[in-house]
C-alpha cells in the first residue's frame, strides 16, 4: 500500500471549506489537477455518489463516495482489476480556520506498480488541489454554491 498525503492550514471556516470541496463538478474551476468531474446523481454528496473524474495525463476514473460527513469531509474509492484507490478529504476546524488534509492511497495487487508509477503526479496533483482549495476557500469574494 502506497499514500500520497497533504495537509493545509486554510483561513476560513470549515463550513465554507466543505461548501466548496463538497461541490465536486466545481473543483475544475479552482485546481488545474481536474478537467471535469460528472456526477452521476442529482444533489449534494451522499455515501453511495458516484463521478467521472478526469484529469491531465490520465484515464477517466469512476469514483463512488464510501464515506461521508458533512462539513468535516468525505472518502471515495476508484477500482480496477487487481487495484483499489482510495480518496480521502477530511477538514478539521482549528483556531484560525481549517487544516485540510487530502490523501490518496493506492492497494490491491497492482497499487504499488501504479503508485510507482504515477508518484510524481500524484504529488503535484494534490499539492495543486489544497492550494486551490486554500485559494477558493480564503476568497471572500467567491460565492460558494448552494
Amino acid at each position: 500500500m502506497k499514500t500520497f498525503t497533504t495537509s493545509i492550514d486554510i483561513n476560513a471556516s470549515p463550513e465554507r471549506v466543505w461548501s466548496i470541496m463538497g461541490d465536486v463538478e466545481r473543483w475544475h474551476e479552482w485546481t488545474p489537477s481536474i478537467t471535469s468531474i460528472q456526477k452521476m446523481d442529482a444533489g449534494p454528496l451522499t455515501v453511495g455518489s458516484s463521478a467521472t473524474v478526469r484529469q491531465p495525463k490520465l484515464p477517466p476514473a469512476k469514483w463512488r463516495v464510501t464515506q461521508l460527513d458533512p462539513q468535516r469531509g468525505f472518502t471515495w474509492i476508484s477500482t480496477g482489476p487487481g487495484l483499489l484507490v482510495t480518496g480521502r478529504h477530511i477538514i478539521e476546524r482549528t483556531s484560525s480556520g481549517s487544516r485540510v488534509t487530502l490523501a490518496v492511497e493506492y492497494s490491491g495487487a497492482l497499487g504499488p506498480l501504479l503508485a510507482w508509477f504515477t508518484g510524481s503526479l500524484n504529488d503535484r496533483y494534490i499539492a495543486l488541489e489544497a492550494a486551490g482549495l486554500k485559494r477558493r476557500s480564503e476568497d471572500a469574494g467567491v460565492r460558494p454554491s448552494a
